[in-house]
């Protein structure tokens, strides 16, 4: 696929043919005990703001077309491990980041790799719905004509739209502002912006947390639709929404030294139901069932 321009770094070529080998696993239900398809494969991931490490020896895969959840206490470095995955920590002066870290097999940190097109492929939704002061239309738009689409943006408006379980409910006011919409209308706006320009990935930081319930659960189901086509990661504090939407779990807290510095460590990951039901840590235990955390 071609690269976007970007005036700051290299541009790149990630291959579109890229695979893993299948990898022979028992099904834990109806999951495997690893991913066919690894899209990123993390080894020894270390994180740093600074001088201070927020992350240290992060080691997972992460399965095409799966949901996968990462969970655990406030302060263990979800958010900052989920924001290394399409380099939006780099727009923060002082950060940078030590092992390995994949996506289909090609080092998404390599110095010829633009992050303006890693950005493109792999899109991010977050936690406070954020939509452009635009129109509802211009907000889908936008992101196809920055990088020059060649699409009818009549049909791509509406094909997010009704991808993002929104089109219904906006097909008469499009070119009202986006600003108008409630909350869980706004959020599903900005899952329709990021598919607009066909990325592979989609992250989502605590995509439901300002949401009402009836909100949560549209996200939700168009989360599980969604993954037919995209691969998923969600940081989420409700261990009950993890165990509804996700294939694959992964629980990250927090080491205390001698010193009492902190520092985010991922403890296991698994098929969600084997996690929550048979983890391999006494400490995911304590944190699923109240323990701890």
């Amino acid at each position: 696929m071609g690269s976007v321009p970007d005036n700051d770094a290299p541009t790149v070529t990630l291959s579109d043919t890229a695979t893993s080998p299948p990898v022979p696993a028992v099904a834990v239900g109806g999951v495997s005990e690893a991913p066919a398809e690894v899209v990123f494969g993390v080894e020894d991931l270390d994180f740093y703001y600074g001088s201070f490490q927020a992350l240290r020896g992060v080691t997972l895969n992460i399965g095409r077309n799966e949901v996968t959840a990462l969970i655990g206490p406030s302060g263990c470095g979800k958010s900052t491990f989920l924001r290394c995955l399409n380099r939006m920590n780099e727009l923060i002066p002082g950060t940078r980041v030590e092992g390995r870290l994949d996506y289909y097999g090609e080092a998404l940190y390599a110095a010829e790799v633009s992050p303006i097109e890693v950005r493109r492929r792999i899109g991010m939704v977050f936690q406070k719905p954020n939509p452009f002061p635009k129109s509802i239309y211009d907000n889908i738009a936008f992101g196809p004509k920055v990088n020059g689409m060649k699409a009818k943006m009549d049909d791509l408006v509406e094909e997010c739209l009704t991808r993002a379980a929104l089109w219904e409910e906006v097909k008469d006011k499009l070119k009202q502002s986006a600003l108008s919409l409630s909350g869980g209308q706004q959020q599903r706006l900005c899952i329709a912006r990021a598919i607009a320009v066909r990325p592979d990935v989609i992250l989502m930081d605590e995509p439901c947390s300002a949401l009402d319930p009836i909100a949560t659960i549209r996200i939700e189901e168009l989360m599980t639709e969604l993954k037919t086509d995209y691969t998923i990661v969600v940081v989420t504090h409700n261990m009950q929404q993890a165990a509804r939407v996700s294939d694959r779990t992964a629980f990250f807290t927090v080491d205390i030294d001698d010193q009492g510095s902190r520092t985010g460590v991922m403890v296991e990951m698994g098929p969600t139901e084997k996690l929550f039901t048979t983890p391999s840590d006494h400490r995911t235990d304590d944190y699923i069932t109240g323990r701890f955390g």
